[in-house]
């Protein structure tokens, strides 16, 4: 987290403390508590084991939520593992990741430490602005850890995976993520390429929920255009389709990509219709497979 949280350190945003800064002799409970009081944005990182901490829980979320309805902090919860916090006093505060997505669900955890840093990042700016009238003070921020309960064994093996039958919805919501991480890459990487080069233009059209295009020109000229849609998994082609240029209709594709897992994790699987090296065995997460995608829109640009 701490690492994620750098570069708004090194704007000068805001400035971090957590307990494991308190050093040798100095007394915990009083440490903690005085930071608590001074914190502008404290951040519950929220897990099993935060909720089964009786000091987390008692002490440290319970004093943070009356700051937050005093109006005298912002508290922000971080989901970084599944478990049953909606119920919870903290469960009507806007979450993070989006829509309390566990960071551990993320198949690439940087990006869902980018969107906790982002929300971060707005609310300290939020913060300065009321609190500092938006002079260079920074928002202090306070991490409450999610604290390992007592009977958590200290020793254990490293070989603890299960395996397990994924349901359908998982399926189903792994492959919806999916394609608006996709989406989400190519129209940042887009944005991107035309910022670098003065004589490429490009175009990024959402047609519905489920359809995207993208176009890229050089020199006026157009040099690439692709549509990328989500199709029923169950169905042709059964997955995320790639089709070169703008065809109609969703007949006809280039490559597509599904998903599939092995009893351990979801990943997403190339066709290779592509025929992009051997590929068709390789399980990738969504910044894998984006890659994936661009890599074939790009190439025209590249030859």
């Amino acid at each position: 987290m701490e690492i994620h949280l750098s570069a708004l350190k090194r704007q000068g945003l805001i400035d971090t403390w957590h307990d494991r800064r308190i050093g040798a002799g100095e007394e915990i409970d009083h440490v903690i508590s005085e930071h608590l009081e001074k914190a502008d944005i404290i951040l519950l990182l929220v897990s099993p084991y935060f909720i089964a901490s009786d000091y987390c829980y008692d002490v440290e979320m319970k004093r943070a939520i009356e700051r937050q309805k005093a109006g005298e902090a912002r508290v922000l919860p971080v989901i970084l593992h599944p478990c049953d916090w909606h119920s919870l006093p903290f469960g009507k505060l806007m979450a993070t990741p989006t829509d309390g997505k566990p960071v551990s669900m993320f198949p690439n955890q940087h990006a869902a430490f980018l969107e906790i840093s982002q929300a971060i990042r707005k609310a300290a700016e939020e913060v300065n602005a009321k609190s500092y009238g938006g002079s260079s003070a920074k928002s202090t921020v306070q991490v409450a850890p999610d604290r390992k309960v007592d009977s958590e064994p200290q020793i254990r093996s490293s070989n603890l995976r299960v395996k397990k039958k994924y349901a359908d919805i998982e399926k189903d919501r792994f492959l919806n993520d999916a394609f608006e991480y996709i989406a989400k890459y190519f129209e940042g990487s887009l944005s991107e390429l035309r910022s670098r080069n003065n004589d490429v233009e490009s175009d990024f059209r959402r047609i519905d929920a489920n359809h995207f295009v993208a176009a890229v020109y050089m020199n006026g000229s157009e040099t690439s255009r692709c549509k990328i849609w989500l199709a029923d998994r169950r169905s042709f082609p059964g997955g995320i389709a790639y089709s070169v240029g703008n065809s109609p209709g969703d007949s006809s594709y280039n490559e597509s990509i599904s998903v599939d897992d092995d009893g351990y994790i979801l990943f997403l699987k190339p066709l290779g219709m592509a025929f992009r090296g051997r590929v068709e065995n390789e399980k990738m997460g969504f910044e894998g497979a984006a890659e994936y995608l661009w890599g074939m829109f790009i190439e025209p640009l590249q030859r």
